[in-house]
């Protein structure tokens, strides 16, 4: 049995822990168009990150990282759903602007501390506005888990890690607590 935590993989891996600074305030929205280059090289970044984690670890209910959690300042985040072949979701400057009054409970990770799991309410849908790299403005509408995803990443971008959202009273459990491993969520 390996004593190597998980979040130490994570930090190794270039992942920023939840005591980071730059994970408890809001990243710094990019000016599209005239910053499409900053933009591009930071989803490569993002890009390169996620699959370095994804070669350490399956992520049977999809997967997302927040530019924040590599330590860039910036409102970008990627988001891989779970199904396979579909397609990256990529977030510049996202901002929520409508949810579903009904929401559920499940549990997330967050690969700034991996340690744990907790129990997150979360809307089954969501609308986001972003913009895209040429500066025009996109309105796409998540549904359970992809909303579950997106909406973890934008509280990212806003200085939010899932904890905040759980119920109060809960707290997250240890991994070596947590059953859900490589089961997706359920709806």
């Amino acid at each position: 049995m390996s004593d190597v935590r998980p979040s130490d993989t994570m930090r190794a891996l270039g992942v920023v822990q939840a005591e980071a600074p730059i994970l408890h305030r809001p990243a710094r929205r990019f000016d599209l168009p005239a910053e499409r280059d900053a933009a591009q090289q930071v989803l490569e970044e993002l890009m390169a990150a996620a699959a370095r984690i994804a070669g350490v670890h399956d992520f049977a209910k999809g997967m997302g990282i927040a530019a924040p959690q590599i330590d860039i300042d910036r409102a970008a985040a990627i988001v891989q759903p779970a199904e396979e072949g579909a397609d990256l979701v990529v977030l510049l400057n996202p901002r929520i602007i409508d949810c579903s009054v009904e929401t559920d409970e499940q549990f997330e990770g967050c690969l700034s501390f991996f340690d744990v799991r907790g129990r997150v309410p979360r809307p089954l849908s969501i609308t986001v506005e972003h913009t895209d790299l040429d500066g025009s403005t996109t309105v796409t509408t998540y549904r359970q888990g992809l909303a579950r995803l997106v909406h973890h990443e934008v509280d990212h971008l806003d200085g939010h890690l899932y904890e905040h959202r759980m119920r109060k009273g809960v707290a997250p459990i240890p991994l070596a607590e947590y059953r859900q491993t490589g089961t997706a969520w359920s709806y």
